[in-house]
């Protein structure tokens, strides 16, 4: 979404840079011509005004830039060596954006990251490459915690695909490689998904769908399905007693994006002989703090335990 490029975005008038910044990069340089020479004349004053307006514009994206680079955080002083600007610049831009919400700054270390609408606004075009940027530090974070492999799946027609997995840290984990399709109906990611349905979608989903059983616990009765899909409805939370595996048992939440609709579903899965039902469902509310982070990361302002909240 960002460009990749080493050189820092701004928009330069063709004066002689002041002393307290560094010199312009080829990048820079090359940008600045976008900019109309500065005039001696009077009547001119509205030109140097529009001449001043691109200049700090094309600053405030260079500064953009960087801190999108940097997912970890950046620091004023590494963020004024690297666009090029006086710190005292650095820093007033900076604070305009973190005014507008377009950066935020952390309170303990004071490093700057990008805003939550700044991601509201890439969203739209947002790409399963990018999906999985974003997931893959919260799943990587929840399965430390749970000592579980932790999945990111979204929907692909009548089934999820798992966009983004992590392993935990734990002997015996499941070895589900990324881009595998489950089945919706016998699966806790894919009950997230359809639970997130409106009503004459899920109604198709069900005279289309063929109820296939993977193991003998395998839902195979639409009444018994919608049942299903509406105790997900109520509690926000879906689980899997070895529906698709017999061996494997799996919890799954819903996952927001910044207008409020479920766009996909986060779990974790682990052998039956050590997460026991009662620890699958005591895992349930860690895989919820988990999928609040990412919703809000995809910038959802609110984050809802329902995954009906919203109707796609």
């Amino acid at each position: 979404m960002m460009d990749s490029s080493k050189g820092a975005f701004s928009l330069r008038s063709r004066t002689k840079p002041s002393t307290s910044e560094k010199p312009a990069s080829p990048r820079k340089a090359a940008v600045a011509k976008l900019v109309p020479p500065t005039q001696a004349d009077g009547d001119d004053a509205d030109d140097k005004q529009r001449a001043g307006g691109v200049q700090s514009l094309g600053r405030a994206f260079s500064i953009l830039e960087e801190v999108a680079r940097h997912r970890e955080g950046i620091g004023l002083a590494e963020l004024s060596k690297l666009v090029g600007l006086h710190n005292s610049t650095t820093f007033h831009l900076a604070k305009t954006l973190v005014s507008l919400g377009y950066l935020r700054q952390e309170k303990d270390n004071k490093r700057y990251r990008i805003g939550r609408p700044l991601f509201a606004l890439a969203a739209s075009a947002l790409d399963e490459i990018e999906m999985v940027n974003v997931a893959t530090p919260v799943l990587e974070a929840l399965s430390r915690e749970t000592s579980e492999s932790s999945h990111f799946a979204v929907r692909m027609g009548d089934a999820v695909i798992v966009i983004a997995r992590t392993s935990g840290p734990g002997a015996f984990q499941l070895t589900d490689r990324v881009g595998v399709v489950r089945p919706a109906h016998c699966t806790a990611l894919g009950k997230i998904i359809l639970a997130s349905l409106r009503p004459e979608q899920l109604k198709r989903f069900l005279d289309r769908a063929e109820l296939k059983p993977s193991t003998p616990k395998s839902i195979t009765d639409a009444g018994v399905l919608m049942r299903e899909i509406a105790e997900v409805q109520r509690t926000g939370v879906a689980f899997d007693d070895g529906e698709f595996n017999p061996e494997v048992r799996c919890v799954a939440v819903p996952v927001l994006d910044f207008t409020g609709q479920v766009i996909g579903a986060l779990g974790i899965s682990g052998p039956i002989w050590r997460l026991s039902n009662q620890a699958l469902h005591a895992s349930a509310q860690v895989v919820q703090v988990a999928a609040n982070r990412l919703s809000a990361e995809f910038g959802a302002k609110t984050t809802a335990s329902k995954p009906a909240a919203k109707k796609v």
